[in-house]
């Protein structure tokens, strides 16, 4: 049985990396940084990790990692309103709820706006995300509910800018 190499492992999660880079910084240069930093700091670690398995969770935990400190730099944020259209996809909800929503989630911390992004941006399961932040499942529930709630106020009451 032949051993699947770095590249093949990270073909097929490509583009929900950027994506994932592209929740945080709003803008398609940067957000190719991060994944290109990203791929770098995992390709020169893999030997490291011990179980292949958990490679999409280990490349999406170095990923936060990096967004996290290329926000941190005080990189430049895209303004709302020149969101790109794909990045808007609930046909449901207006324009103006989806740029509400959006101004909310850039309100958060950046580890709380994580937990978000991975749950409702990515649809990963709280089980996922657990093992990604290495915490208990409870643990991660209560956060992102918790955090739902601040999120809840800041749409229904104006938040901070109100």
């Amino acid at each position: 049985m032949r051993k699947i190499t770095f590249e093949e492992k990270l073909e097929p999660i490509r583009k929900k990396l950027y994506q994932y880079a592209f929740c945080y910084v709003k803008n398609e240069h940067d957000a190719l940084d991060i994944v290109s930093d990203t791929v770098y700091k995992a390709y020169i670690s893999y030997h490291k990790l011990k179980n292949k398995e958990y490679f999409e969770t280990w490349i999406t935990r170095i990923l936060i990692n990096t967004a996290l400190d290329h926000c941190r730099k005080g990189s430049k944020v895209m303004p709302m309103d020149s969101l790109p259209e794909q990045v808007i996809q609930e046909p449901s909800v207006s324009r103006e709820e989806q740029w509400d929503l959006y101004e909310a989630l850039d309100t958060l911390e950046e580890e709380n706006k994580s937990f978000i992004i991975l749950k409702f941006f990515e649809d990963k399961s709280f089980r996922e995300i657990a093992e990604i932040y290495q915490m208990p499942e409870g643990t991660v529930k209560s956060k992102v509910y918790r955090i739902l709630q601040d999120l809840r106020f800041q749409l229904e009451k104006g938040g901070r800018n109100y």
